[in-house]
């Protein structure tokens, strides 16, 4: 792997372990002369080969790095890593001398917990050392003497005592399920569920499928399912568990996912109680692994028109499972590639003669040792931009058999005879009603991808916080999360973590609680926010990875995955533009409904409540209004939110009449329309997100907590106004001014949220194993 950049490496951070602390005296002098030569590098890394008790994977790394002879540290470099040995030689009496692999080692041993394995093997380091020493050519005593002159003084760092318990935030974010999120993280941080190298695309799928297997044994692969069947019965559990694996390698959170939830989830949702009791069992302990698939070559998002074909066969009783051609086959099938060995395939049902739609019939695909049944062809989707430790692939059927008793038949049977039954006569609704059974995916998926998220945030602020980098003449470089520039990069998304994590707990306590009523609504809101939030997810990465500069390119400080894991998130559960474009169908079937429904008295309502915006948030008084009192009052915040999405809603609504009206077709009326409707969309769930920050706010138990989260909810809608701050001067609900005044108000906050920054990430109570980024904990810069 090539060098980020010289210009990344000269500025290398002063924040060292302390087996690398034992290097740098040899590297200062070494370098000291501008110049490496091939003999000094291999000398300097046989000594790395006789130091593997002394020296880890990560630190080797690191050392190499330094050792690359292309490179070369600059004056200002080599004056960090001369102010990094005198610090911590603090504790050398001055005149006291020691040649300079004894110094390395004193730094070492003085920061090396007492009892360590790295304590233990320090003489096998000392020798390493002393030997690099005496081959160099290096003047032990003289040069460790010049390092140890003119010493100074620690630098004092800010304060970052925090404003608030941090263990009380943490106890909030985590709600109802902290005790099992916590077991999660537990069980994450154990040594098996280290990382590993990912290059190897078996080995990788393997280790993946035994982490999964794990995470069974504990149970936690069955607490979707009924009591009887070895589960809890409890859905809240599995997306606690979820969302807190989405802080590991993602490729377990949608292998788990994909089993448990998917698989386990549709045999749960489409079947009965004979389907439960026949597999959720196996399911659940991993002993029967499966697939869902839905997703076809020519049919992604469109799952109605999915042209996979299941013809019920009564002579045989039983179904012929088919694929037409080649856009039918089934396409980036979880767990299908290696270790599937039954699928919940979706198809479309014929029964004398006629067509009734998509529904879900359970399909063997392979045996017990892993061989394809026969008429089963299963193709590797091979190497993917990321997740390439979850096994996808290409299923095609060619006539396969399966008995009656294998349709999921919870909303509709075949009868041995051929008859179709179903207790909803709408084709349409039936099959609304079947995927309305799966949304929690959609509900579970985003949580992930906030959890990823949260991972790259509290990367990003954790070095940034110790991470230093220009300053005035002779003074010590100043932390970079003091920058006002840097605050501005990291802080509002900081706060959108915050406000997505209220409004995914607002969802998913919605959907727990869900009635047929109000089912489509959830749905509308579960398609919105798992776009909002995963197009969430990508930007925080992007930016948390900038703000790391060359060490944010770096593959062990995990941006790299985090990146490339999460990018199908837009993806997966629904292309997050067409899931924006059903919210605002639905926007706009439930605004339809309130106005066909109004009587008199309602339209007068309804008129009213518009003039009394246009008084009180229109006139000018109010558009111009920059006091801080105004710009942090959140009734402000949320008129100017809900005025923003109710004008929308109705404006959309009167260009599709228009067109209508004049004889357009409503699809091609919908087609013209179609940005319009995305905005409107944005600005309801944007609307949501911001309602559920400012209740959530209003009913924490925890008083204490309340200032920061205003200041986070302040941040979070303040930043969001900026973004639209076009949209809003373009229709004169704020003047120039105010949006100047907005934006030194965003500042402000950011700066004033500064200090509890480094808290706010803790309260995550990410593990350290599971960020393992060197530039995260105290390791590696």
């Amino acid at each position: 792997m090539s060098i980020p950049s010289t210009e990344h490496l000269e500025t290398a951070p002063i924040a060292v372990t302390p087996c690398l602390l034992s290097y740098l005296p040899i590297l200062y002098v070494a370098w000291s002369d501008d110049l490496l030569t091939p003999t000094e590098i291999q000398v300097i890394r046989q000594s790395l080969e006789e130091c593997d008790c002394w020296l880890s994977d990560a630190e080797k790394q690191q050392l190499n790095r330094w050792l690359d002879p292309t490179w070369h540290p600059s004056p200002q470099t080599l004056r960090r890593w001369l102010n990094t040995i005198r610090i911590n030689t603090l504790h050398v009496p001055n005149g006291e001398t020691a040649s300079l692999a004894e110094l390395g080692i004193q730094m070492a041993l003085a920061k090396l917990p007492l009892h360590s394995s790295a304590q233990h093997s320090s003489d096998e380091a000392r020798q390493a050392l002393l030997k690099v020493e005496k081959e160099l050519g290096l003047s032990g005593e003289a040069s460790s003497r010049s390092l140890l002159d003119q010493r100074p003084e620690p630098v004092p760092e800010q304060p970052t005592q925090a404003s608030f318990n941090v263990s009380a935030m943490t106890q909030l974010l985590d709600g109802k399920q902290a005790v099992l999120k916590q077991q999660v993280r537990t069980l994450l941080s154990d040594p098996v569920f280290a990382y590993v190298d990912t290059s190897d695309k078996m080995a990788y799928r393997a280790q993946v499928l035994q982490w999964c297997q794990w995470l069974a044994d504990q149970g936690f692969g069955a607490v979707l399912y009924p009591k009887h069947c070895g589960g809890a019965d409890d859905m809240s559990k599995y997306i606690a568990i979820f969302e807190t694996l989405g802080c590991h390698d993602l490729s377990l959170t949608i292998k788990y996912g994909v089993q448990f939830g998917l698989f386990g989830g549709s045999i749960l949702a489409l079947g009965t109680d004979f389907h439960h009791r026949k597999y959720l069992r196996d399911v659940g302990t991993l002993d029967l692994p499966g697939c869902f698939a839905m997703t076809e070559s020519g049919h992604g998002s469109n799952v109605r028109d999915i042209e996979t074909v299941a013809t019920y066969m009564p002579d045989t009783k039983d179904f012929i499972i088919h694929t037409p051609n080649e856009s039918a086959r089934k396409e980036y099938i979880g767990n299908a590639a290696m270790h599937g060995q039954l699928a919940t395939v979706f198809a479309q049902l014929y029964t004398q003669g006629e067509c009734y739609g998509v529904h879900a019939i359970m399909v063997p695909i392979r045996d017990e040792d892993g061989n394809a049944l026969p008429n089963v062809r299963i193709e590797d989707n091979g190497e993917k931009l990321g997740l390439n430790g979850v096994d996808n692939g290409r299923i095609w059927f060619n006539g396969v058999r399966v008995p009656r008793e294998n349709l999921l038949n919870r909303f509709a049977n075949v009868e041995e005879d051929g008859t179709y039954k179903s207790s909803i006569s709408s084709d349409s609704k039936r099959f609304f009603t079947m995927l309305g059974t799966l949304v929690g995916g959609r509900i579970c998926v985003p949580m992930a991808g906030l959890s990823a998220a949260k991972s790259g945030l509290a990367i990003a602020i954790k070095y940034a916080a110790r991470r230093r980098q220009f300053g005035p003449t002779d003074q010590p470089e100043t932390i970079i999360l003091d920058y006002p520039t840097h605050q501005r990069r990291l802080l509002p998304l900081l706060a959108n973590a915050y406000a997505l994590d209220f409004a995914h707990k607002y969802l998913a306590k919605r959907f727990l609680k869900r009635t047929e009523a109000d089912s489509r609504a959830i749905e509308g809101l579960a398609a919105g926010l798992k776009a909002v939030s995963t197009w969430n997810t990508t930007q925080t990465l992007q930016e948390c990875r900038e703000a790391c500069g060359g060490n944010g390119y770096l593959a062990v400080n995990r941006f790299a995955a985090l990146k490339a894991d999460t990018e199908i998130f837009t993806t997966f559960e629904g292309d997050n533009t067409v899931l924006m474009q059903l919210v605002a169908k639905g926007r706009l079937g439930q605004f339809s409904r309130e106005f066909r429904n109004m009587n008199l008295f309602g339209w007068i309502k309804y008129f009213s409540h518009q003039l009394e915006t246009a008084v009180t948030e229109l006139n000018p008084i109010t558009i111009r209004n920059t006091d801080a009192e105004h710009l942090l009052d959140s009734d402000f915040h949320l008129d100017i939110f809900q005025y923003r999405e109710e004008y929308l809603v109705t404006s959309v609504a009167k260009r599709l009449k228009k067109r209508i009206d004049k004889g357009m077709d409503s699809y091609d009326a919908f087609l013209q329309c179609q940005t319009h409707l995305v905005n409107m969309a944005h600005a309801y769930i944007e609307r949501v997100i911001l309602e559920q920050f400012i209740l959530g706010i209003k009913n924490c138990a925890d008083a204490s907590l309340k200032p920061i989260l205003k200041k986070l909810c302040d941040l979070y809608a303040l930043s969001t106004i900026e973004k639209n701050k076009g949209w809003y001067l373009e229709h004169d609900y704020l003047e120039g001014r105010k949006t100047k005044a907005i934006r030194k108000m965003v500042d402000q906050l950011c700066r004033e949220l500064r200090p509890d920054a480094l808290a706010l990430v803790e309260a995550f109570a990410i593990p350290d194993a599971c960020l393992a980024a060197p530039i995260a904990v105290e390791g590696v810069g």
